[in-house]
């Protein structure tokens, strides 16, 4: 993931590359957990849990080394661990050169791509991943089951330049019964502070279907045995705008974008269109002097169906200047010095379509601050 000579502060390169060197120079055997059934019989759990005897599951987890399982070259590589607890994961990254904008500071799109790297890592790390798959649990894989993600919201209170390392933790918790919810943390590595944070919600589908399917006690007992057993929030309940339901925006919409069409370098190893390109179209039909004058503070989106490599999309945005969503976005945590009437900042509603059939495939919420 990383490029040796990406430029970066002398005194954190070194550092980083010692930690990497030593991670070569001594890789450290992967965890399993066995499951262990009142019959005696055991199955291979591949993860890695100290406190697997947390959950009153009718299974006791017991934790041992795998010395079957050697740690990939890459993965040793990468500047990234699970945490002492065994259950969040921190993984620092390095922004390159070809991951910033014309204003020299990272994307929105490359902060989205760095969560869900981070997030494929950290499942790694527990030995769920596949050569050539995403991760998903061993159960899943028996019940032909998939993640897919249906709501991302991310706040950013200032981006990352060239060659900034920033460190991304996560971890997961469930999301009532029937989701995963997935939360982030982004800091600026060279001073620790808080630059960002992230939340998402995901749901099972079956791979044959591709429809949501509910999740049977075996899956669900399986992945709270990798969720903390205390509640951690990347954002307090009583300000976590992914909560704020999207409505439908109103056509016509201000503005709209006709005729995209994914390339193919947007597929993902499914198959499917990957979620940031849906990001992407979603911003297509900005007003340009929005783009030229503003940063982008906050987005939520939702996903609401896939589509395909051929089809044909039609991206609109209308501005969202309600009295109520002008006095929830004033206590935005990325947007603290926010006054409706200053002229700073602005809200808009997107949605993205399918040319053909006019059916939704995505709704959004942006939120920008003057620069």
């Amino acid at each position: 993931m990383f490029s040796m000579n990406t430029a970066s502060p002398s005194g954190l390169t070194a550092s980083l590359k010692c930690r990497s060197y030593k991670k070569i120079r001594k890789p450290q055997p992967s965890l399993r957990v066995m499951c262990g059934s009142h019959n005696g019989s055991t199955t291979a759990y591949p993860a890695s849990v100290p406190d697997a005897k947390r959950r009153e599951t009718e299974k006791a987890l017991v934790v041992e080394r795998d010395p079957t399982r050697v740690l990939t070259l890459g993965e040793r590589m990468r500047f990234g661990r699970l945490l002492k607890d065994r259950f969040a994961y921190k993984e620092s990254f390095v922004v390159r050169s070809f991951e910033v904008g014309s204003n020299k500071a990272a994307t929105m799109e490359t902060m989205l791509n760095l969560i869900l790297e981070t997030s494929y890592n950290h499942a790694q790390s527990w030995g769920w991943a596949k050569e050539g798959e995403f991760p998903t649990l061993p159960s899943m894989d028996k019940y032909r089951l998939s993640w897919t993600n249906y709501q991302m919201h991310v706040e950013m209170n200032k981006y990352p330049g060239w060659g900034d390392v920033v460190e991304i933790e996560h971890w997961c918790e469930a999301e009532g019964k029937i989701a995963g919810r997935f939360d982030y943390i982004i800091k600026l590595l060279s001073t620790n502070e808080v630059i960002g944070r992230a939340t998402s919600k995901w749901v099972m589908i079956n791979k044959d279907t591709h429809k949501p399917q509910k999740i049977n006690k075996q899956v669900w007992d399986e992945y709270l045995a990798f969720c903390s057993k205390t509640s951690r929030l990347a954002f307090p309940e009583d300000s976590d705008k992914s909560l704020k339901q999207i409505p439908k925006l109103n056509e016509p919409a201000e503005y709209s974008q006709l005729g995209l069409v994914p390339r193919r370098s947007d597929l993902n190893m499914n198959g499917h269109v990957n979620s940031v390109t849906c990001f992407s179209f979603l911003l297509e039909s900005m007003p340009q002097d929005i783009i030229d004058n503003y940063e982008l503070g906050s987005i939520t989106i939702d996903y609401r169906h896939n589509f395909q490599f051929d089809d044909s999309l039609d991206s609109n945005t209308s501005s969202e200047v309600e009295t109520e969503a002008l006095n929830e976005l004033s206590d935005c945590s990325c947007l603290l010095d926010f006054n409706p009437n200053d002229g700073k900042h602005c809200q808009f509603l997107h949605s993205l379509k399918l040319s053909r059939t006019r059916q939704e495939t995505n709704r959004g919420r942006t939120t920008w601050r003057k620069h």
